[in-house]
């Protein structure tokens, strides 16, 4: 064995606010003092090198000098003590309304996931697997998210399986919402698969068919629109390309929901933006 040392590259706020988080939960759960193995900052260390490094539980177990058992139950409490600071979407909206945003995007992402054995039966009436996503040609859940104009994640959604449509998934947990925040002035802008979401969600016209041409007009206003939307759809890269463990969710995808929500959470702390 040969021993090295390493740097976590994270603000030494963000492991006291997480540790702070930890320790309340204790204490509401009533857990005894020096009961458990790591204390609430060894914990909280353990959580951040999985959502950044992606380390796997047996290393984060062997380096913490505890069973890879405990390790696993240390990272889910951590996912749902961060998750339940996430905003809802109203609150997300009432925000942004507030400081005076001029829109906000919504996208959605398939972040891939290890496969679950779950059939649903598809609009032909064939059975199909029902975290397949067939966009991206793998297992993977369906996360609608809400941007701001700079591309700060606002609010993410309830993870659909993976075969879940975007526009099928935003009319679920995201359309009357954002109908209310454009009704106050605040569209959502949103990309081509989107198309028929509604008043308020600003979507490219497609190019028509046969030999006939958008008019210019229509050109410029799908070219702005694109431009503008670019800047918000760098959130989804802000919440995997910093936490790392997003890029393949090797935990049940039925936790993705609360995985990414607490991605959300610690890329808001980090930005100043977390309440």
């Amino acid at each position: 064995m040969i021993p090295y040392r390493a740097m976590l590259d994270v603000p030494a706020e963000l492991l006291r606010y997480l540790t702070r988080l930890l320790a309340a939960e204790r204490r509401r759960r009533g857990t005894p003092a020096r009961s458990r193995k790591l204390t609430c900052r060894e914990q909280a260390l353990l959580a951040l090198r999985w959502f950044r490094d992606r380390t796997r539980p047996e290393r984060l177990a062997a380096d913490h000098g505890i069973s890879r058992a405990t390790a696993y139950p240390c990272v889910d409490e951590a996912v749902d003590v961060l998750s339940a600071q996430a905003p809802g979407l109203d609150e997300a909206l009432e925000r942004a309304l507030a400081e005076g945003a001029p829109y906000v995007v919504l996208d959605g992402k398939i972040f891939e996931t290890d496969r679950l054995a779950e059939t649903v039966t598809s609009a032909k009436g064939e059975g199909i697997d029902a975290w397949y996503s067939g966009k991206k040609h793998r297992p993977g859940a369906n996360v609608q998210a809400v941007m701001l104009p700079g591309g700060l994640p606002a609010w993410t959604g309830p993870a659909e399986p993976g075969h879940v449509h975007d526009i099928t998934a935003a009319r679920r947990h995201a359309l009357p919402a954002l109908y209310r925040a454009a009704a106050l002035g605040m569209p959502a802008l949103a990309n081509g698969g989107y198309e028929g979401a509604g008043i308020g969600i600003r979507v490219p016209v497609k190019n028509p068919g046969g030999n006939q041409r958008l008019a210019p007009d229509t050109k410029t206003r799908n070219s702005l629109l694109r431009g503008l939307r670019s800047q918000g759809e760098r959130g989804f890269a802000l919440l995997s390309q910093r936490w790392t463990t997003l890029q393949r969710i090797t935990a049940s995808p039925r936790r993705t929901t609360e995985i990414v929500r607490a991605a959300l959470v610690l890329t808001q702390f980090e930005h100043k933006y977390l309440n």
